[in-house]
């Protein structure tokens, strides 16, 4: 692949990748690795040339050494005429955790799904064990089925860091407490403690009373080696606050009587504290009867191992998880346990009943990336193809999907999500129904606009123009290039058109199968399906910003001299 020039002003000296402060997935972290001043041109394998302004010193690139790496390995290049410009589509090295995120459902069953759903609205649908049954599945699991304890600890250990990285995002929480107990609650807590500084976050440790076992010296020897800081009980008190999110690790299911000192003390401390994460059961409570005499914890979250236990049924907090994904089916028969799939490659899983949801309340704040008039290129075109590359190379999910508005004679709008399957200097194209509402639209209005939306980038582009069909042999040609599968799907469904009921469509499909079920006869496309094009006379790039200030910048084509010239201009957010 060709090499293109990437001009940088810094270079992370551990992951040697330079930094670009115009892309949203180069976050900073202190901590990390060191920066050298380096204003010069280099080769970035697979990757378009930026400009960099200087910017100011710091020590680290987020994720350097999990995502950046994988960001720039050299891609698997699939051709397509369809796909773009240049006529090629990247297929890029997923980065691990953020894109299992966005695409584990996509790899979820029907029937998991379903599961998934009901355990969601009925909590009920699970199982909730006694403090006698989890100490006999830990009996089975470490016993014939050949599990040791230190491979369960690992594996819970991760599940809280998971469940803690989906529910506090780490660019607002990064600085995260975890308190440990000396039993293998705490152990757990020591490995999700290793987990989350891998993930980003900022880590320190309190462990007042130390288990003098190899494993656990191990897991501190682990944390030591990344300059986690230990803290001692006696400085919590003045720092406690300075924390984003706090994890009780400290007493698990194991535990009977009432807490010791220093642990007494530690839990009242912890009391009404925001953002407090408790490991499989709160401190303080009793395993099957909850708070029952009125000095435990109560917590935000709480992070449920193997299946949760009886007083997880009295928890109150925003967020329960289930964690410990390793429970094999032979223990699930014994012990009659329901639980839910865990979706795709997903080491956690949301229980319990939903709460209720602030709509007013639910905001991000845009930090760590900016869009300013000597980042753009002069060609709108041009600017398109960078936006569009850099989503496909952080591997979102359907990149090319694009919010198409349309309107009729009257002006009543209508809009819809669509695929872009095909861009140039002459526009964007899509493909559907010609009788679909959209396309009878376009027929009396062919005024349009389409919005492509990168979440994770905080990346918004807006193009609009007008439309016209794409000629009967570029149709043709994309329609035969689709699976066999979704050119019969196009002969059976007369879109926007009332039917009476899902068997029409399945009848009408399972009948097109049989027809064509000599696969070397080819599918005709219906003269009622074909393509689309937009032919831009506006384009808008909106890069998220601090305190809703956001980045907006345009593009109209000037109408006085040349209407090949395209001007920019800044607006308002």
């Amino acid at each position: 692949m060709q090499q293109r020039v990437f001009t940088f002003s810094k270079l992370c000296l551990e992951c040697s990748l330079a930094f670009c402060p115009n892309l949203h997935r180069n976050r900073l972290r202190v901590g990390t690795c060191k920066w050298q001043d380096k204003p010069a041109s280099a080769k970035v394998h697979g990757y378009h040339g930026i400009t960099l302004s200087p910017i100011a010193p710091t020590s680290a690139c987020l994720h350097c050494i999990q995502e950046r790496q994988s960001l720039f390995k050299p891609p698997v290049t699939v051709y397509d005429k369809y796909q773009s410009l240049s006529h090629r589509v990247h297929t890029y090295t997923p980065l691990s955790k953020s894109q299992a995120s966005d695409q584990q459902l996509f790899h979820t069953t029907k029937k998991d799904m379903d599961s998934l759903v009901q355990h969601l609205h009925d909590p009920n649908s699970i199982s909730y064990i006694s403090q006698e049954a989890a100490a006999a599945i830990d009996e089975l699991l470490m016993g014939p089925l050949g599990f040791s304890v230190d491979q369960l600890m690992e594996l819970a250990g991760l599940s809280v860091a998971s469940a803690i990285f989906e529910a506090y995002p780490v660019q607002a929480n990064n600085r995260v407490l975890v308190i440990c107990g000396p039993g293998n609650n705490g152990g757990d807590g020591l490995v999700a403690a290793r987990h989350l500084h891998h993930f980003g976050y900022s880590l320190s440790v309190c462990y007042p009373k130390r288990t003098d076992k190899p494993l656990y010296h191990g897991l501190v020897t682990q944390l030591e080696s990344l300059s986690i800081p230990f803290l001692l009980e006696d400085e919590l008190p003045s720092i406690l606050s300075s924390f984003d999110v706090v994890v009780d690790a400290i007493f698990g299911f194991s535990f009977r009587g009432q807490p010791r000192p220093p642990f007494d003390a530690l839990i009242q401390k912890l009391v009404g504290l925001p953002n407090v994460v408790s490991v499989d059961i709160p401190s303080g409570w009793h395993v099957e009867e909850g708070d029952i005499n009125g000095i435990g914890l109560h917590p935000d979250m709480l992070v449920s191992l193997t299946a949760p236990k009886l007083c997880a049924r009295k928890f109150k907090g925003l967020h329960h998880f289930l964690g410990g994904r390793f429970v094999p089916p032979l223990i699930a028969e014994k012990f009659g346990l329901k639980l839910p799939p865990y979706p795709g490659t997903s080491q956690c899983v949301w229980i319990g009943k939903l709460p209720s949801i602030d709509v007013g309340s639910l905001r991000e704040n845009y930090v760590g990336a900016v869009l300013l008039e000597e980042h753009l290129n002069a060609d709108p075109f041009s600017q398109f193809k960078e936006w569009f590359e850099d989503a496909v190379a952080m591997g979102l999910p359907e990149p090319n999907a694009m919010t198409l508005a349309t309107a009729n004679k009257e002006g009543h709008p209508s809009a819809r999500m669509v695929l872009l399957k095909g861009y140039d200097e002459h526009g964007f194209v899509w493909y559907t129904n010609y009788g679909s509402r959209k396309a009878l639209e376009l027929a009396s209005n062919p005024w349009a606009s389409i919005v492509f939306f990168w979440e994770r980038l905080h990346r918004q582009a807006r193009i609009t123009g007008c439309v016209e069909k794409v000629s009967s042999e570029e149709s043709d040609e994309y329609f035969h290039s689709r699976p066999r599968e979704s050119q019969i799907g196009a002969l059976v469904s007369a879109q926007s058109t009332v039917i009476a009921g899902r068997h029409v469509l399945d009848q009408a499909y399972e009948d097109l199968q049989s027809r064509y079920a000599d696969k070397s006869i080819i599918i005709p496309r219906p003269d009622h399906w074909g393509g689309f094009r937009l032919q831009p006379e506006a384009f808008e790039f909106w890069q998220g910003r601090e305190s809703r200030l956001h980045d907006r910048l345009t593009y109209t084509k000037e109408m006085a001299v040349d209407k090949s010239n395209w001007v920019i201009h800044r607006l308002a957010p």
